[in-house]
């Protein structure tokens, strides 16, 4: 299983304009099941929220991890850890970690972000070295984009086809990273119905958008905009993430009384 699966998980959903209440809060929790063709278990993945103070600024930490768990484990271990500081305001990331353990293959990297110098210094920790490079403007990492657009999701006027496009750092690399709003509609969860948003994400190769794999994603209709479930298509069968269980949500979580 690649590690893009299980951390595209926090790469979820979309919005046009900011909120007028955060969607999230210090002690939001969430865990996921991630599963192949929907029954067979792969993995499990976390995403945290706690708030800390970094360089005198208060910050939202974030916490996310991914695992591949059981028989998968055996024959592909996978071991991730991802972190993002977030300004409590704005939402824009002050600093970026990723340590992964892939089959073996592995990275350790700090990214630190100037949000007024629009740069990004990368600690290469594996390898010993320190870089610096150039960003867009308002630029954010994987784990910020998720909690940013949680906030700017204006649901009531979302409409079919509606897309977005925020600007991203990854792997020293900036790149446009667009959302597009697919529709309505319920979807079963482990703990009943919920009222969803669909979203798909595209990535910018060139001048061109192209769709990301196939990605569907399901967040709820509400003001927590939680994500509730990922589909991935693949050559053969599909990648599921699951939600199963969660704690500390701002706003109540809704379930259809059948």
């Amino acid at each position: 299983m690649k590690n893009k699966y299980l951390v595209l998980l926090m790469l979820l959903v979309s919005g046009l304009t900011y909120a007028q209440e955060a969607a999230f809060q210090d002690g939001e929790w969430f865990r996921f099941r991630i599963s192949y063709s929907g029954w067979w278990k792969a993995g499990e993945a976390t995403l945290s929220v706690t708030n800390e103070i970094l360089k005198g600024k208060p910050v939202y930490h974030v916490k996310g991890k991914g695992v591949t768990t059981g028989m998968t484990k055996l024959f592909f271990g996978v071991e991730d850890y991802y972190e993002t500081y977030i300004d409590k305001k704005t939402t824009l990331p002050y600093r970026f970690i990723r340590k992964i353990d892939e089959g073996g293959h592995t990275k350790d990297k700090i990214i630190d972000f100037n949000q007024q110098s629009n740069v990004a210094t990368v600690n290469d920790k594996k390898h010993n070295e320190v870089k610096t490079f150039q960003t867009e403007p308002n630029i954010h990492d994987m784990v910020s984009a998720f909690y940013y657009l949680r906030n700017s999701i204006d649901s009531e006027n979302l409409k079919d086809g509606d897309e977005t496009v925020i600007n991203m750092f990854f792997d020293q690399e900036n790149f446009k990273f667009k959302l597009k709003f697919l529709g309505r509609e319920e979807v079963k969860t482990k703990f009943g119905k919920v009222k969803a948003l669909i979203f798909r994400p595209y990535v910018q190769a060139g001048r061109v958008f192209k769709e990301k794999e196939s990605l569907t994603v399901w967040i709820s209709d509400d003001q927590n905009k939680i994500p509730l479930q990922i589909k991935a298509d693949l050559a053969v069968g599909s990648l599921k993430a699951d939600i199963d269980a969660y704690k500390g949500l701002k706003h109540p979580f809704y379930i259809i009384q059948d």
